[in-house]
């Protein structure tokens, strides 16, 4: 029996200002990260770009996505911007507290909450 692989879709969109969100929806896993990755490739990690990554239609996260979420937080870091997380479920949520990492990503409860935050830094 073939049974379809997982699908992931990653929109990127330009937001006033130097906001970048990025939508994130289906299943984040180690066949579908590398997508994501390719995705992020078409983001503009400069300084004083704000990038939301708006996981509020994400699925499942395993270890391969949140490894691709960690680059993409070093990337924006590296180059004097930022990352933050949107409208995380409460199964990635819950992954990020237990590892810490909600301690090193900005989480907010909505995409809109999240742009207003980058556009006040």
């Amino acid at each position: 029996m073939n049974r379809a692989l997982p699908e992931l879709t990653v929109a990127v969109h330009r937001e006033r200002g130097n906001a970048v969100r990025v939508t994130v929806a289906g299943d984040l896993d180690y066949n579908t990260a590398p997508e994501l990755r390719r995705a992020l490739d078409d983001v503009p990690f400069t300084p004083g770009v704000h990038v939301v990554l708006d996981l509020s239609a994400l699925t499942f996260c395993d270890s391969s996505g949140i490894t691709v979420l960690v680059a993409a937080h070093r990337l924006a870091t590296d180059a004097g911007g930022s990352v933050s997380l949107a409208a995380v479920p409460p199964a990635v949520a819950r992954i990020f507290g237990i590892t810490g990492l909600d301690q090193v990503f900005t989480l907010h409860p909505t995409v809109e909450d999240a742009l207003s935050a980058g556009r006040e830094r």
